[in-house]
């Protein structure tokens, strides 16, 4: 997991939730995200297994069937591990806003992201645990108590996890599948997801 860094300032201390919110909104910093998207491109077009994508989880395996039923946040809730993840989504945030510019296929695949690790931070916030799934967000979104307008927004976002999106379409072509207005739409979608996440990780 990246590190998110607020100029030389140390990470505050559990009970100071204002200063973690306020670390997590200063230590967004662009040219990681940027670096980040240049390592990814590069191994997904060479065929890099989906268990090594930065935030994402295996496909879920038969001991893992046992979900919880509801949507409270238990006592034993990661609540560290769900900040420094909601911080990861936050940075992949404002790097698709920066590369809604013109690279709209790194823009999508930021959202794709952001999706992601949301929604982990909500499951490592509520279950003290990343959920198990095989890179359909939506079913990330049931997994972790999603309201179904989210799901629907997840859901919109599933193909563009590069591994899923280079089978089909070669590298240096994915600009250009996917329109200025398109991208736009998906970052919508993305803010969307990200604030309904915030409202759980930082409660």
């Amino acid at each position: 997991m990246s590190e998110i860094h607020a100029g030389n300032q140390e990470p505050a201390d559990d009970g100071d939730e204002k200063e973690l919110e306020r670390l997590l909104v200063e230590g967004v910093h662009l040219d990681q995200g940027r670096e980040g998207f240049e390592r990814r491109s590069a191994s997904s077009a060479q065929g890099t297994s989906s268990g090594d994508r930065p935030g994402s989880s295996p496909v879920r395996g038969d001991d893992d069937e046992e979900e919880e039923e509801d949507g409270d946040i238990h006592g034993d809730g990661d609540i560290q591990g769900a900040l420094g993840l909601f911080a990861e989504a936050m940075q992949d945030m404002a790097t698709a806003l920066e590369l809604s510019l013109g690279r709209h296929f790194a823009c999508v695949d930021y959202c794709n992201q952001v999706a992601e690790k949301a929604a982990q931070a909500v499951s490592l916030r509520r279950f003290g645990r990343r959920s198990m799934y095989n890179h359909d967000l939506r079913e990330l979104g049931a997994l972790v108590g999603a309201p179904a307008e989210i799901q629907d927004e997840m859901a919109t976002l599933t193909p563009f996890h590069p591994e899923a999106f280079y089978a089909d379409t070669p590298p240096e072509e994915a600009d250009e599948v996917i329109g200025a207005e398109q991208a736009q739409g998906y970052v919508q979608g993305a803010r969307r997801i990200l604030r309904w996440a915030r409202g759980i990780v930082l409660s």
